[in-house]
Protein backbone atom coordinates (compact mmCIF):
# COMPACT_ATOMS: atom_id res chain seq x y z
CA UNK A 1 0.00 0.00 0.00
CA UNK A 2 1.04 3.29 -0.34
CA UNK A 3 1.55 6.16 2.25
CA UNK A 4 -0.91 9.36 2.03
CA UNK A 5 -1.09 12.39 3.92
CA UNK A 6 -4.18 14.74 4.46
CA UNK A 7 -5.60 17.40 6.71
CA UNK A 8 -9.41 17.83 7.66
CA UNK A 9 -11.36 19.89 9.00
CA UNK A 10 -13.98 18.68 11.28
CA UNK A 11 -16.87 18.94 13.33
CA UNK A 12 -16.54 17.23 16.61
CA UNK A 13 -18.65 16.91 20.30
CA UNK A 14 -17.68 14.96 23.42
CA UNK A 15 -20.05 11.97 23.66
CA UNK A 16 -20.23 8.86 25.00
CA UNK A 17 -19.57 5.39 23.12
CA UNK A 18 -23.27 4.38 24.59
CA UNK A 19 -24.63 7.88 23.48
CA UNK A 20 -23.41 7.23 19.89
CA UNK A 21 -24.92 4.05 19.76
CA UNK A 22 -28.19 5.62 21.35
CA UNK A 23 -27.30 8.64 18.84
CA UNK A 24 -27.00 6.01 15.82
CA UNK A 25 -30.29 4.01 17.32
CA UNK A 26 -27.93 0.70 17.37
CA UNK A 27 -28.18 -1.60 20.36
CA UNK A 28 -24.90 -1.63 22.18
CA UNK A 29 -22.72 -4.60 21.71
CA UNK A 30 -22.36 -6.48 25.03
CA UNK A 31 -18.54 -6.77 24.96
CA UNK A 32 -18.21 -3.05 24.69
CA UNK A 33 -18.42 0.00 27.48
CA UNK A 34 -21.00 2.25 27.04
CA UNK A 35 -18.88 4.16 29.56
CA UNK A 36 -15.76 4.87 27.09
CA UNK A 37 -15.60 8.48 25.87
CA UNK A 38 -15.29 9.62 22.66
CA UNK A 39 -16.38 12.42 19.99
CA UNK A 40 -19.36 12.02 17.53
CA UNK A 41 -17.58 13.33 14.39
CA UNK A 42 -18.27 15.13 11.28
CA UNK A 43 -16.17 15.11 8.54
CA UNK A 44 -18.67 16.78 6.28
CA UNK A 45 -22.13 15.54 5.57
CA UNK A 46 -22.11 12.90 2.70
CA UNK A 47 -19.12 10.89 4.74
CA UNK A 48 -19.88 7.27 5.45
CA UNK A 49 -17.72 3.72 6.08
CA UNK A 50 -15.75 4.12 3.02
CA UNK A 51 -14.51 6.99 1.25
CA UNK A 52 -15.64 7.13 -2.83
CA UNK A 53 -12.30 7.76 -4.55
CA UNK A 54 -12.95 11.65 -5.69
CA UNK A 55 -13.64 12.35 -2.00
CA UNK A 56 -10.32 10.63 -1.14
CA UNK A 57 -8.38 11.71 -4.34
CA UNK A 58 -9.48 15.76 -3.00
CA UNK A 59 -8.42 15.10 0.93
CA UNK A 60 -4.79 13.22 0.37
CA UNK A 61 -1.81 13.52 -1.22
CA UNK A 62 0.19 10.50 -1.92
CA UNK A 63 3.50 10.49 -0.43
CA UNK A 64 5.05 7.14 -1.29
CA UNK A 65 6.38 3.96 0.02
CA UNK A 66 8.15 6.00 2.62
CA UNK A 67 6.11 7.37 5.68
CA UNK A 68 9.44 9.26 7.21
CA UNK A 69 9.56 11.53 4.58
CA UNK A 70 8.66 14.22 2.06
CA UNK A 71 10.44 13.35 -1.85
CA UNK A 72 10.59 16.24 -4.10
CA UNK A 73 7.81 14.43 -6.41
CA UNK A 74 5.30 15.45 -3.35
CA UNK A 75 6.83 19.06 -3.64
CA UNK A 76 6.09 18.99 -7.61
CA UNK A 77 3.14 17.41 -7.37
CA UNK A 78 1.62 20.24 -4.73
CA UNK A 79 2.34 23.03 -7.42
CA UNK A 80 -0.68 24.08 -9.71
CA UNK A 81 0.90 26.60 -11.73
CA UNK A 82 3.86 28.91 -11.36
CA UNK A 83 3.88 32.31 -13.15
CA UNK A 84 6.65 34.68 -12.95
CA UNK A 85 5.98 38.54 -14.00
CA UNK A 86 8.36 41.79 -14.11
CA UNK A 87 7.54 44.35 -11.29
CA UNK A 88 9.94 47.03 -11.54
CA UNK A 89 13.29 46.63 -14.02
CA UNK A 90 15.31 44.60 -11.41
CA UNK A 91 12.54 42.34 -9.67
CA UNK A 92 10.88 39.46 -10.97
CA UNK A 93 7.36 38.24 -8.93
CA UNK A 94 6.53 34.72 -9.08
CA UNK A 95 2.91 33.57 -8.37
CA UNK A 96 2.77 29.93 -6.97
CA UNK A 97 -0.88 28.47 -6.35
CA UNK A 98 -0.93 25.04 -5.25
CA UNK A 99 -3.21 22.00 -5.96
CA UNK A 100 -5.15 23.40 -2.71
CA UNK A 101 -5.93 27.06 -4.02
CA UNK A 102 -3.27 28.77 -1.34
CA UNK A 103 -1.33 31.04 -3.40
CA UNK A 104 2.18 32.03 -2.26
CA UNK A 105 4.26 34.90 -3.73
CA UNK A 106 7.81 35.45 -3.46
CA UNK A 107 10.47 38.00 -5.13
CA UNK A 108 13.68 38.17 -6.56
CA UNK A 109 15.98 40.87 -8.05
CA UNK A 110 19.32 41.69 -9.47
CA UNK A 111 21.39 44.87 -8.96
CA UNK A 112 21.11 46.57 -12.29
CA UNK A 113 18.06 47.03 -14.77
CA UNK A 114 20.63 45.23 -17.59
CA UNK A 115 21.33 42.04 -15.20
CA UNK A 116 17.32 41.29 -15.18
CA UNK A 117 16.36 37.60 -16.35
CA UNK A 118 12.99 36.56 -15.62
CA UNK A 119 14.10 33.01 -15.76
CA UNK A 120 16.94 33.37 -13.38
CA UNK A 121 14.73 35.19 -11.52
CA UNK A 122 11.86 32.86 -11.26
CA UNK A 123 14.07 30.19 -10.44
CA UNK A 124 15.73 31.93 -7.20
CA UNK A 125 11.94 32.82 -6.23
CA UNK A 126 10.63 29.61 -7.00
CA UNK A 127 13.39 27.96 -4.79
CA UNK A 128 11.75 29.71 -2.23
CA UNK A 129 8.42 28.83 -2.61
CA UNK A 130 9.85 25.11 -2.63
CA UNK A 131 11.48 25.70 0.97
CA UNK A 132 8.13 26.74 1.96
CA UNK A 133 6.27 23.95 0.63
CA UNK A 134 8.89 21.71 2.03
CA UNK A 135 8.55 23.16 5.74
CA UNK A 136 4.58 23.30 5.31
CA UNK A 137 4.62 19.38 4.03
CA UNK A 138 7.07 18.66 7.03
CA UNK A 139 4.53 19.99 9.45
CA UNK A 140 1.87 17.96 8.12
CA UNK A 141 3.94 14.86 7.65
CA UNK A 142 4.88 15.21 11.96
CA UNK A 143 1.26 15.69 12.52
CA UNK A 144 0.18 12.94 10.97
CA UNK A 145 2.81 10.64 12.19
CA UNK A 146 2.41 11.16 15.96
CA UNK A 147 -0.30 13.20 16.19
CA UNK A 148 -0.75 16.28 18.64
CA UNK A 149 1.01 16.12 21.92
CA UNK A 150 -0.30 17.60 24.91
CA UNK A 151 2.09 20.20 26.65
CA UNK A 152 1.09 21.30 29.38
CA UNK A 153 1.85 25.30 29.38
CA UNK A 154 2.39 27.43 32.19
CA UNK A 155 2.28 31.28 31.68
Amino acid sequence: MENYIGVKLIEAEPMTRGDYNTHKRWIMPADENPADEGYLVRYNPTYESWSPKDVFDSAYLPIGDDSTRIKPPVINAMIATITASQVDPKTCLVKCETVTGFVQYETSACVAPENYDENLGKQIAGKKIEEKLWFALGFVLQWARYGLKKVNKTT
